[in-house]
């Protein structure tokens, strides 16, 4: 007697009729899409996610290096995958910064329309003794300001002098460093009139380049450079650069957690494939978004003490620590010795580059 078959409407191939679920993709053979089928299907995926986050975050918080470790072992369903994980912590993290980088932006915008908004007043002033005296107040009490920032960042360090390891010497030489706070955001090198007269005259861009600085024979890098700054000069809004420099930092994020994985590679060659270690940084940097996320939101609420986000922060070297010790299976030194490496490597070489060059494509691409 012949069998009788079904044809899987998901993948088209051919079954036995008696089978309940396609035996190549697994989906049921009778599933008629009804109301209650649509809504049983969504909210289980749903509870099964929100299930497997819960189960694996506690251990996250608590249980540094558990969560890599099973996962490497096997235990793959059990626990929420590393890059979903990272995903839906990040995706969490960036909702919150949302908040803080968007009064950020507003902040900078306000403050340079006003100085633009003062240098524009001041400048139609005719007479010169009036102007000199507005421009002599204004530089007083840039100073005055100036002063008090110093006394201030003198009075932060001296209270955490525990904390930082600085010496007094170490302390007055950034608190009276000559570019301490030097550069306006509203100042030009070049001379500002005749650019204003240029554009007021519909001149083009290339002469208001060459008025601008820009050499003859530039190439296309140079062209860009002076074609974003002379966008920035007339709309003179900083806030729209600093929100471009905010939205590639989760792009960046995509290269800089390949590369601490590979820094893991580099310190533990003999320790598993580079898959081993970029399951580590997932897991690592859900840890770290996680931090970040709880210092966000306590700080809406209230502002914490310097010293206690300092604390946090710290937490989080100390957490590598000891999940390295227990991931890789090493003994205590050699897991503090290789977090130091690593954080020193991440923070002080691979991390300012990055910043340099993400502030560098916010300007061009602004």
């Amino acid at each position: 007697m012949a069998k009788r078959l079904e044809t899987c409407k998901n993948c088209e191939k051919q079954f036995n009729k008696a089978f309940s679920f396609c035996p190549y993709c697994g989906q049921q053979a009778k599933d008629e899409l009804t109301v209650k089928v649509l809504f049983y299907n969504t909210i289980s995926n749903y509870f099964s996610f929100d299930a497997r986050f819960f189960k694996s975050f506690l251990p996250l918080l608590l249980k540094p290096g558990f969560l890599a470790a099973k996962f490497i072992q096997g235990k793959r369903l059990l626990y929420l995958h590393p890059a979903q994980m990272y995903l839906f912590i990040a995706v969490v993290f960036f909702f919150m910064f949302s908040f803080v980088q968007r009064n950020q932006v507003r902040t900078l915008d306000e403050k340079l329309a006003k100085t633009i908004k003062e240098d524009a007043i001041i400048s139609k002033i005719d007479d010169k003794r009036v102007r000199d005296s507005i421009l002599e107040a204004r530089f007083i009490k840039n100073r005055v300001e100036d002063s008090v920032a110093r006394s201030e960042l003198r009075e932060r360090l001296i209270k955490n002098k525990y904390l930082t390891g600085f010496t007094d010497a170490k302390i007055d030489s950034l608190v009276l460093a000559d570019d301490f706070e030097k550069n306006d955001i509203a100042s030009f090198d070049f001379n500002t009139q005749s650019v204003d007269s240029l554009i007021a005259l519909g001149a083009t861009d290339d002469m208001i380049f060459k008025e601008m600085g820009m050499s003859t024979n530039a190439g296309y890098w140079e062209k860009r450079l002076y074609k974003q700054a002379l966008k920035f000069y007339k709309s003179r809004k900083g806030g729209s650069i600093l929100q471009a420099f905010y939205d590639t930092i989760p792009l960046a994020m995509f290269f800089l957690l390949p590369i601490f994985a590979f820094i893991l590679k580099v310190l533990h060659l003999k320790k598993g494939s580079y898959t081993h270690h970029l399951v580590f940084s997932f897991y690592y940097f859900s840890f770290l978004f996680t931090v970040f996320s709880i210092i966000l939101g306590i700080n809406f609420i209230f502002d914490l003490p310097d010293w206690l986000d300092f604390l946090i922060m710290l937490s989080t070297f100390i957490y590598l620590i000891i999940a390295l010790k227990r991931f890789y299976h090493q003994r205590w030194m050699k897991s503090v010795f290789k977090s130091t490496i690593a954080s020193f490597v991440f923070l002080s070489i691979v991390t300012p580059i990055t910043l340099v060059l993400l502030s560098l494509f916010a300007f061009l691409f602004y």
